[in-house]
């Protein structure tokens, strides 16, 4: 498929079989059951050119049917994927920012622990240098 915009490309791979070969039967078919009928020769012409119309328009018809069904299929499924590809987007957006909340919290909380480290050691200290005071004042 080329960009957004452009009309999808459809590939026809001759094989065996297939909805071709069954429209060159009929046609075959109907060029021997004319030409077998009683008509003249112009006549016969003219009704094989007919019927050769009618299954070229019912086989343009019907490619235009498979283009148009094939080609709402690519919309449906391009907007799937665009549908999926946004939730995913959204949720590796939703991860980061609650990764990064997390690391504000972690951060935060770390400092709060080293400031109660500091104020303990603190406090440690400053009992160290009342106690032996207080022991020299009992004696």
């Amino acid at each position: 498929m080329g960009e957004r915009g452009e009309p999808p490309y459809i590939i026809v791979e001759k094989g065996g079989g297939g909805l071709g070969s069954f429209v060159v039967g009929a046609l075959l078919g109907a060029g021997v059951a004319l030409l077998l009928a009683p008509r003249s020769g112009e006549e016969t012409q003219q009704e094989l050119k007919a019927q050769a119309r009618r299954w070229k328009e019912i086989a343009e018809d019907r490619v235009k049917d498979a283009q148009r069904a094939l080609s709402e299929r690519v919309d449906d499924v391009r907007d799937e994927v665009q549908s999926r590809f946004d939730e995913v987007r959204g949720a590796v957006d939703s991860g980061r920012e609650a990764a990064r909340d997390a690391r504000h919290d972690l951060e935060r909380r770390l400092e709060q622990s080293k400031a109660a480290y500091r104020a303990g050691i603190d406090a440690a200290r400053q009992a160290a240098r009342e106690t032996p005071g207080d022991a020299e004042a009992e004696t």
